[in-house]
């Protein structure tokens, strides 16, 4: 047996030494866990992992035992912590979100609310989502749609949340965490940007331009082929629309929907190529009611981090555990306090799921401020 061989067998008997320790380890982590489901005892015990870190790292015979050994003791407690959530959810412990379950979103003489006037994207995503019974009221911003609804003067409201060239509506993700409003529903809605104007103008009068920023951002390319137009950013592409229509002005156009341009009677004077090819916008719906269709398949939460080394780590580590597919994640800084920032995901589930309940209940645990925006 050559010198290597002997060092590898007494790493694998050493491994195998390990194994035998740590599966004894998750044993007693399970005695922890029913000790605590009996007397009502949380999981995460922030103060007693410290002082564990910091007992084992004294013993440590150098500086990079030290590191090391914090980072192996840490990831133990991790994983005890994460079958001890695991034991909770088949104990039946229930999680801290009070919902129902419904078969399906009931739409029958619902009020629905959209930013805008017809003509407006959110208006085509509304109809596309909704059926013909529903009653309709548009607004001026999106504020005013959350208020509504939460407010219960509204039914659902349709917003914006992201486009697939020009990112996400930042606004709106904070309007979902002002108001006690919840995600019951999305919509993909594929953009197709024209460029309009009254009757008798051509792209040699116009000089002003109107639209939405997010629809002036993915229609970039083109306009920089016209630096001569200048750029007016309006709250909703059918309100340029409108504008353009009632000014009666041929020096300036708009960017908007086909739709918006027969609802204003404007003509259309280019219908292709002003934006990405593959242009398409994501729009929630929400509800003033927690309540989740039982065939969801996303889940959308909120959480707050503590400005401390490897926090975003640990709470991703959750959903890696459980076998979940995160499908986004987005963040938001946090008022008044620099550098400190909330997190927005999206990920593949549904709250009936065991590992779904078993990722929030330890996110729950260890982030600050867990705010579950819906299931849908």
């Amino acid at each position: 047996m050559s010198e290597l061989d002997k060092y590898r067998e007494e790493i694998d008997d050493t491994d195998s030494r390990i194994i035998d320790l740590f599966q004894h380890r998750i044993e007693l982590s399970e005695k922890v866990a029913e000790y605590k489901i009996r007397t009502g005892k949380a999981v995460y015990d922030a103060r007693r992992e410290k002082d564990k870190l910091a007992s084992v790292t004294e013993k440590a015979g150098n500086s990079f035992n030290r590191q090391a050994l914090q980072q192996l003791f840490e990831q133990l407690m991790a994983i005890s912590r994460r079958r001890q959530y695991q034991l909770m959810t088949e104990n039946g412990v229930p999680l801290p979100f009070d919902y129902r379950t419904l078969d399906r979103l009931y739409f029958h003489d619902a009020k629905v609310v959209f930013q805008g006037v017809e003509g407006a994207y959110s208006f085509e995503a509304m109809k596309q989502f909704f059926d013909n019974t529903i009653e309709t009221q548009h607004v001026r911003t999106w504020r005013e749609a959350m208020k509504l609804v939460s407010s219960e003067q509204a039914d659902y409201a349709v917003l914006p949340i992201e486009n697939s060239t020009a990112g996400s509506v930042s606004d709106i993700y904070d309007l979902l965490l002002e108001f006690d409003n919840y995600i019951v529903g999305e919509q993909i809605l594929k953009i197709d940007h024209m460029l309009m104007a009254l009757p008798g103008a051509s792209m040699d009068s116009i000089r002003t331009v109107y639209s939405h920023p997010q629809a002036l951002a993915q229609c970039r390319d083109f306009l920089a082929a016209h630096p001569e137009w200048k750029q007016v950013r309006v709250l909703n592409t059918a309100m340029a629309a409108e504008k353009v229509a009632r000014e009666g002005r041929t020096d300036q156009a708009a960017i908007a929907s086909r739709s918006a341009a027969e609802c204003f009677s404007l003509n259309i004077l280019k219908d292709g190529g002003l934006s990405a090819e593959k242009n398409s916008t994501r729009f929630v719906i929400v509800s003033h009611n927690r309540a989740f269709v039982k065939d969801a398949g996303k889940v959308s939460i909120c959480f707050g981090l503590p400005h401390e080394c490897g926090t975003l780590y640990n709470m991703l580590s959750h959903f890696i555990f459980n076998g979940l597919n995160m499908t986004k994640i987005e963040s938001r800084p946090v008022p008044d306090r620099p550098f400190e920032y909330r997190f927005f995901i999206d990920f593949e589930g549904n709250l009936s799921d065991a590992a779904v309940r078993n990722a929030l209940r330890g996110i729950q645990a260890e982030a600050v401020g867990l705010r579950l925006l819906g299931n849908y």
